[in-house]
């Protein structure tokens, strides 16, 4: 809009005549004055009325009403100032009344404040609105910091970025936790990760990197589980499992540094993860079965994975013996990953696979590759699988592929974890689970 400034603009207007644009939240009237908060793109001003005029036009303005308004800026006096807040030095008293540019109804709950107090479904029920309170949105601009983050540690190690399909011929991982889709009359899956794909890419490039909407239709309703998640991955050619475990762990924390850097106007208000490239501790699978059974009391030795408990136990360890957020697990059993995880040479039955757990909770899983053209259809068919259903993906392995490794990051579960939130599903813009698409499927079903 022409001549608008935008509120984080008032701090170096102060004493000028200005236009700005918004949303209403919390009006207060006082009788002879009244104010509102004024919300745009880079943050929340207070708005002041003070004549008859301006006073009419603001003490029936409803939350949410998109308007236009004409003042003066101006310092708030010494008593009513807050510097803790970007914008509570100044404040913006109209000269005009307020132009409704667009009138919004009644809220079906109250919006005022920084905390929305709801229940899960009815912040999902009402997405479109909880996600204009500051807290909440918040979580997306720390959300997009970890984004740009993972980019800049993957560009930083030489990967070149790729856009991958979600439509894919056959199951990535195998098993029967994929969605079918109808593809113009043929059988299709939408794609459990972009992993078949990015390492199709490593003859091109060697070092690959995208972020990929990935789909599992796991009957779990947790707060850890999505049906449709964003991952962050990466995949790199001539690297062995040693390497392969610096270059995952530099990614992880330069991605979690970056973001921090970047929100540190939001991140004040949390607790800040330990990190440091370095320091995160690595265990094989045994070797931490092995602690939590000595330090928890709980016997897993043996399990072919590690549970919810064992991985906020792990990750207790790891914080209190290496002041460490991230833990790193390492060889997993080969028959409980996927096909194409290389088992360690020295003992077959164990795989080069690893884990990342941050702040009790997995966030990352990868593997050394097998890269071998006869031992991946070997592999293949060990699974019962067909290798008529892989033939895009072992064309690349038939003519010439390094060895290769590569991790997954959750993207969801990162926000979370980074904000301590309680449930994954905050940390989607629209998530997508058992229960639900945008609306609950229980609502969808009554409507047909």
């Amino acid at each position: 809009m022409q001549n608008r400034i935008l509120t984080s603009e008032t701090l170096n207007k102060i004493g000028e005549q200005a236009i700005l644009c918004g949303w209403i939240e919390r009006v207060r009237s006082h009788g002879k004055i009244a104010f509102f908060d004024l919300r745009d793109m880079t943050g929340v001003l207070q708005v002041v009325a003070a004549s008859p005029e301006t006073v009419a036009s603001v003490e029936n303005l409803s939350v949410q009403t998109v308007v236009k308004i004409e003042g003066i800026i101006k310092e708030r006096g010494e008593r009513y100032s807050n510097p803790i807040i970007p914008l509570g030095t100044v404040e913006v008293e109209i000269t005009k009344p307020v132009e409704i540019i667009s009138l919004a109804s009644e809220m079906p709950f109250d919006m005022g404040g920084n905390e929305l107090n709801l229940q899960l479904p009815t912040l999902l029920d009402f997405r479109t609105l909880t996600l204009r309170n500051r807290k909440i949105a918040n979580i997306f601009k720390v959300q997009a910091a970890i984004l740009k983050g993972f980019r800049s540690a993957a560009e930083n190690l030489g990967a070149t970025e790729i856009v991958v399909p979600t439509i894919s011929a056959s199951a990535t991982e195998g098993g029967a936790e994929v969605f079918p889709v109808n593809y113009y009359g043929y059988p299709a899956y939408l794609t459990q990760s972009p992993q078949l794909y990015k390492q199709m890419m490593v003859p091109v490039f060697e070092r690959v990197y995208t972020i990929a909407h990935a789909y599992r239709a796991e009957p779990s309703v947790t707060t850890r589980h999505l049906s449709e998640n964003t991952q962050m991955d990466m995949e790199v050619g001539f690297v062995e499992f040693p390497e392969l475990l610096d270059i995952l762990e530099q990614v992880i924390t330069d991605t979690l540094k970056f973001a921090q850097d970047a929100s540190k106007d939001i991140l004040h208000e949390y607790q800040i993860p330990e990190i440091s490239f370095g320091k995160i501790p690595r265990l094989k699978l045994s070797e931490a079965q092995e602690i939590i059974t000595k330090e928890y009391g709980r016997d897993v030795r043996g399990e072919k994975d590690m549970g919810p408990q064992d991985e906020v136990d792990i990750c207790s360890w790891a914080l209190k013996n290496h002041g460490s957020d991230l833990v790193t697990i390492t060889h997993f059993p080969t028959k409980k990953r996927a096909f194409y995880t290389m088992p360690d040479p020295t003992n077959p039955e164990l795989s080069l696979s690893f884990d990342v757990l941050f702040r009790g909770v997995e966030i990352s899983s990868g593997s050394q590759r097998i890269h071998e053209y006869q031992k991946l259809m070997d592999a293949i068919t060990s699974r019962g699988m067909s290798p008529e259903n892989f033939k895009l993906y072992l064309q690349a392995f038939e003519y010439g592929m390094p060895q290769e490794g590569g991790f997954s990051f959750g993207l969801e579960r990162i926000t979370m974890h980074m904000l301590n939130l309680a449930n994954v599903r905050e940390a989607s813009l629209f998530p997508r689970d058992m229960e639900r698409i945008d609306e609950r499927l229980s609502i969808l079903a009554q409507k047909k």
